[in-house]
């Protein structure tokens, strides 16, 4: 591919291919059209793994499928940095979704900023939902919206080239800190990422399972 203006960024690991086929999806429907799409399977099951090449295939001015073993969100994403064409670099999970508009809003909060990180519109079954396990106290909960969540980061792809990702919790969080020495960074107030926390397979609910389990 030749370069872009955004490269979306997507790692798998068997999350059920309906729901990876939503994000996927919507990706495909943004507004603004000058991007890459990044898709890593992360050691996903044969099934999956067929039908990710599939959409692929399907998408193939758009899409460039690479597959690993198995080694974590932040293993997967800091490869596909490696391999990112785009001036700016975004960051999808597969279980979520775009609104068609994200890209754009994106783009337009980086003016003044280097990084940014944007609050979502999520969806939830309960109330409890609305909060995950504070990093600074893991017997505490704080609001989705005091959080800084992976996949609403964008930023220009030397910020993404200098700061790792590192395979701990909260490395969303951690990550953004580190920008923060270095960088511009903003809190965007927009609500273009649609994020699901109403699915009991989420990383943040299966750590709230894990403390409860062990309290």
């Amino acid at each position: 591919m030749s370069k872009v203006k955004v490269s979306v960024l997507m790692a798998v690991f068997n999350t059920p291919f309906e729901l990876v086929k939503r994000a996927l999806d919507s990706v495909m429907d943004q507004d603004f059209k000058d991007f890459e799409l990044l898709l890593v399977d992360d050691g996903s099951g044969v099934e999956l793994s067929q039908s990710l090449i599939q959409y692929s295939i399907n998408h193939e001015d758009k899409i460039s499928y690479i597959r690993s073993k198995n080694q974590g969100q932040s293993f997967a994403i800091n490869r596909a940095v490696h391999f990112a064409k785009g001036e700016y670099i975004t960051i999808i999970d597969a279980d979520d979704e775009y609104k068609p508009n994200h890209l754009s809003s994106c783009l337009h909060e980086m003016e003044f900023a280097d990084l940014i990180s944007s609050l979502t519109e999520t969806v939830v079954s309960s109330n409890e939902d609305y909060y995950v396990v504070d990093k600074h106290d893991l017997h505490k909960n704080i609001h989705v919206d005091d959080c800084i969540l992976f996949a609403t980061l964008f930023g220009k792809k030397e910020v993404f080239k200098s700061i790792h990702f590192e395979n701990r919790y909260s490395a969303d969080s951690y990550f953004y800190e580190q920008a923060s020495k270095k960088y511009r960074v903003k809190r965007s107030q927009k609500r273009t990422y649609i994020y699901y926390r109403n699915l009991a397979s989420s990383i943040t609910a299966l750590h709230k399972q894990s403390r409860s389990v062990h309290s």
